[in-house]
């Protein structure tokens, strides 16, 4: 979309969905296969037209260099045509990294003022969800808005949870409620709060002021959700973009609009396993809105033997390119690229990411492998809760997840 430069933000540490985030930033998290978290809002950048992209990185980079570098990095004879990789620039008069989510616009306000775009869209890298960002623009020039937030309905029982917006039924923004159980309800349903989605459109003058004001108090934790926008609600023209009102092309005009924060594990978990549905809420498969990732030369999946006992076969399952189930069973669950499933194998509820080898007869479930795990013969996962708390992280829920980034992994104890 002209006149329009997108800032994603995307340095989060993502602690409370350790240990995927040991050795990456949470938006380069893999998700569904074959995809990484900050596909879903890059994707939705240039699926609504908009193609200047500065992309803020900070903690644990590398993982989320590589794949911008594999996948994103476009080049163009338009100078508005760009996806540029920005890591934290130490502009900020102690030097420091990012401290927040202003100060981290802030020490980067001359590529702003170097686009000098009309509107400014700053979106965070970390959650998995569809939206026509081109909508939200609309609504925010037809308010005659300085800034609109992103904001999405939620159970009033879970306030306590979110950052919640109270707004008129002209959706002006009156106040923020940080994390309170009493925060008011939206104007027409008593059930349900405005909860923000921390995304957010900027018109350029405003932005440009807030920054440079809020850099010079020295108090401030320059963050647009703590400090700055509380200070606007009710004096300023700031809005709230209702989400379930964003409607994607190629989708049923029914179709509820799909956000998931995906911070926790379990959360985490829970995203993926969504995907497996016969009409998912998140769908993968719209033409009209492409996911986009990274391009691989990878073969097709292959399923192979067709003897009792000994037949490769998924169900209810997504499988990405390069796997080879070798007369092993996959049952409710998301395999990335070039797994192997041997014989005798089973594999239920799990999601298994890239290059891992699950050895003959081995057994998981509701397990979580990172990339290159290699998982014995005869192993077992997911059934003795009190064996796999003593070797593996294990969630509240009890699903089991074995890192293995940094190298591959043998869970039998030895690093190959």
């Amino acid at each position: 979309m002209k006149d329009t430069l997108g800032v994603l933000l995307a340095g989060g540490a993502g602690e409370r969905l350790f240990p995927l985030t040991r050795d990456r930033a949470k938006p380069a998290v893999p998700f569904g296969g074959k995809y990484r978290i900050v596909d879903f809002v890059l994707s939705n950048f240039i699926n609504s037209g908009i193609y200047s992209l500065y992309v803020l990185t900070q903690f644990r980079s590398q993982s989320l260099l590589q794949h911008l570098s594999e996948g994103w990095q476009f080049g163009s004879l338009l100078k508005s045509q760009f996806c540029i990789p920005v890591p934290a620039q130490m502009r900020s008069p102690g030097e420091t990294w990012y401290q927040g989510t202003a100060d981290a616009i802030y020490q980067n306000i001359n590529l702003v003022e170097q686009s000098d775009p009309e509107v400014v869209a700053i979106f965070g890298g970390d959650h998995i969800y569809r939206m026509n960002i081109t909508s939200m623009i609309e609504y925010h020039i037809a308010k005659n808005a300085e800034v609109t937030v992103a904001a999405i309905p939620a159970p009033r029982d879970m306030a306590s949870e979110f950052g919640v917006i109270e707004a008129d039924g002209n959706g002006r923004i009156l106040a923020f409620h940080e994390k309170n159980p009493d925060a008011p309800s939206m104007p027409d349903d008593p059930n349900r709060v405005f909860a923000s989605m921390g995304n957010y459109i900027f018109s350029t003058r405003t932005l440009l002021k807030l920054l440079h004001d809020d850099a010079a108090e020295e108090a401030s934790e320059h963050d647009f959700g703590h400090n700055i926008l509380p200070k606007l609600a009710g004096k300023a023209e700031i809005y709230a973009y209702d989400f379930q009102t964003n409607r994607i092309p190629g989708e049923r005009p029914d179709a509820q609009p799909y956000w998931r924060d995906v911070g926790t594990i379990d959360a985490y978990y829970e995203a993926n396993m969504d995907l497996r549905s016969v009409s998912p809420a998140l769908n993968l498969y719209n033409r009209a809105w492409p996911l986009r990732s990274s391009s691989y030369s990878d073969p097709p999946a292959k399923f192979t033997f067709d003897e009792e006992n000994r037949r490769g076969q998924a169900i209810d399952s997504t499988v990405s390119g390069g796997c080879i189930l070798s007369g092993g069973i996959v049952r409710n669950s998301v395999l990335g690229r070039n797994v192997r499933v041997h014989t005798g194998a089973l594999v239920e509820d799990c999601i298994i990411m890239d290059n891992c080898d699950i050895g003959r007869r081995a057994k998981l479930r509701r397990a979580i492998l990172d990339k290159n795990v290699k998982v014995g013969a005869d192993t077992s996962v997911g059934y003795e809760p009190a064996a796999d708390a003593a070797r593996y992280f294990v969630t509240e829920s009890g699903i089991v997840v074995i890192s293995g980034e940094r190298s591959p992994v043998d869970i039998s104890g030895m690093v190959v």
